[in-house]
């Protein structure tokens, strides 16, 4: 790895523009899915990004962006329970952040693994993708020319895109399709002229509901076996062990801390970004300072009122056509995750506990409990859950473990 000490001040702020910039897109994509304002999740991600740094002593370099996780969930809470009374759910989440940081530091990271094994954690996966779908399509048919041409552009970065810009195609696929709704006159720019040049982002305050608390909870499954992961990967790539030090337990409670941040004044959750890690393995640029930098740009921009009012000028098609590949590609996450861990869906208890998340996160169950209601993804995922562990071993998936 090149010894970043030997950038100067200008050289790691020209860098860490450069990492925002890999994050931008994904960043801003989720608020505009699911109605939150992208200039909070801007602002989000950059205090969240200086949390977690916080909470980890300034050691891991890793950013923190807006998580596709939590897509479906918001938007069936905010239908059920309104915007407010969602982020309440979603501050819930970063509480469970907190116990699973406690449960490493006491029990060690296997417990984890034990409650959430990849039979548990592959459906789940596959289940965020797949039940959003329908969304990308309705989105993407409003227009299929844009909608086509944002899709194959991203796809065409992401398999031929050289350096940087290999690890940016949501951005590109965004840009290429917002340029051929400039050619083609599809935006009304007034809204961007009547914007102010600088704004607070619109904050949202949550409400406490007892019901997305519990609606929301369990989504909190996958990502964080996907921050585990995550630290893995990056310690490979800083060639340091970030799990011992500062460790496992710190940087899983930065993550929540970063998100009930969030969630206080209406952004999405944020999670650890696996671009900004691909951009810190192809520069060799691991300072964890440079994070920091791009931490600040983001809430920088956050109140430029100019870029918040053009990112809602872009076409719904434009965002429908890259989500096509998106959702898939979430959905194909999870078979790999199956794959990966080779777990045996020969075995009836491991096609028990995959079939029911899916079926019961597809099919929209929901279950009623006095005045709460809990479905989708969470429900499926508790069931799951609560399935791996009353359901009987046989010898081969005993073996195995």
């Amino acid at each position: 790895m090149a010894d970043t000490r030997k950038l100067n001040p200008a050289q790691k702020a020209v860098v860490g523009v450069q990492f925002l910039f890999v994050a931008f897109g994904a960043t801003v994509l989720v608020p505009l899915l699911v109605g939150m304002d992208p200039s909070v999740a801007l602002f989000t991600a950059g205090i969240g990004t200086l949390i977690f740094h916080l909470i980890t002593k300034g050691k891991v370099p890793i950013f923190l962006g807006s998580s596709f996780a939590f897509i479906a969930p918001i938007i069936k809470a905010s239908e059920l329970y309104g915007l407010a009374g969602t982020l309440s759910g979603l501050a819930a989440v970063g509480v469970v952040y907190g116990i699973m940081s406690a449960l490493v530091k006491f029990r060690g990271v296997g417990f984890i693994s034990k409650l959430f094994p990849p039979v548990v954690v592959g459906p789940v996966i596959m289940l965020i993708g797949l039940s959003l779908a329908g969304t990308g399509v309705d989105m993407a048919k409003g227009n299929w020319l844009l909608a086509l041409v944002a899709l194959a552009t991203t796809v065409a970065v992401s398999l031929f895109g050289k350096g940087m810009l290999r690890l940016i195609p949501i951005f590109s696929g965004i840009v290429v399709g917002y340029g051929l709704a400039i050619a083609l006159g599809m935006i009304d720019f007034q809204p961007v002229a009547d914007a102010p040049w600088f704004a607070l982002p619109a904050f949202v305050r949550p409400e406490f509901s007892w019901e997305a608390i519990i609606f929301m909870v369990p989504v909190a499954i996958a990502p964080v076996i996907e921050h585990i992961g995550d630290v893995y990967a990056i310690n490979e790539v800083a060639g340091k062990d970030f799990v011992k030090d500062p460790g496992l337990h710190r940087t899983m409670l930065g993550d929540g801390l970063a998100c009930i941040a969030a969630s206080c004044i209406g952004g999405p959750p944020v999670t650890t970004y696996s671009e900004v890690t691909g951009a810190i393995s192809l520069t060799k640029i691991t300072d964890p300072a440079v994070i920091r930098i791009a931490a600040v740009v983001g809430i920088i921009f956050s109140v430029f009122g100019k870029i918040s009012a053009i990112l809602k000028t872009i076409p719904s098609a434009v965002l429908g056509g890259i989500m096509l590949l998106l959702f898939g590609t979430i959905a194909s996450v999870g078979i790999n995750t199956l794959i990966k861990n080779k777990v045996d869906m020969g075995d009836t208890r491991n096609l028990v506990i995959a079939s029911l998340i899916l079926t019961l996160g597809i099919g929209g169950a929901e279950m009623n409990i006095g005045s709460i209601t809990i479905g989708g993804i969470g429900l499926s995922a508790l069931v799951g859950v609560i399935l791996n562990l009353i359901l009987p071993k046989g010898k081969e998936t005993k073996e195995e473990k």
